[in-house]
């Protein structure tokens, strides 16, 4: 009864945004208030970083602390347009066409979409 109750509470609190697959599988597609995003486990929005060559992460270090990449686990497979590249630091990162994913760490709750546009428009939401 009362994980039932949380679900419906989640469902009503967070109108528009779908929740995603577990934080262990690729991203999954859902609302934001960027409109349609691709958003991790727990429903935070996605972004790609117009300096990182396909296949590989610019965003190292500090970039890194604001812009957290998507850490895939080590079984990640690709799947569709997703993949999985290795940072520079040896961990496991999701990408989706060639493009590294990652948070943006001012974002607060799911659906959240304030890194568009951000350093010039170099930081795009990941559109499905």
């Amino acid at each position: 009864m009362r994980l039932t109750l949380l679900a419906t509470a989640l469902v009503i609190a967070l109108p528009g945004v779908a929740l995603a697959q577990s934080a262990d599988g690729p991203p999954a597609a859902a609302g934001t208030d960027g409109g349609p995003a691709l958003v991790d486990g727990r429903g935070m929005t996605l972004y790609t970083f117009a300096r990182d060559p396909d296949g590989q992460t610019a965003c190292v270090a500090a970039c890194a602390v604001n812009w957290p990449p998507l850490v895939a686990p080590d079984g990640a497979r690709p799947e569709g347009g997703f993949g999985v590249i290795v940072r520079p630091d040896g961990a496991r990162q999701w990408t989706h066409h060639d493009r590294p994913l990652y948070r943006w760490s001012k974002d607060v709750k799911p659906g959240d979409a304030t890194g568009d546009g951000v350093l010039e428009g170099a930081w795009r939401i990941a559109r499905p």
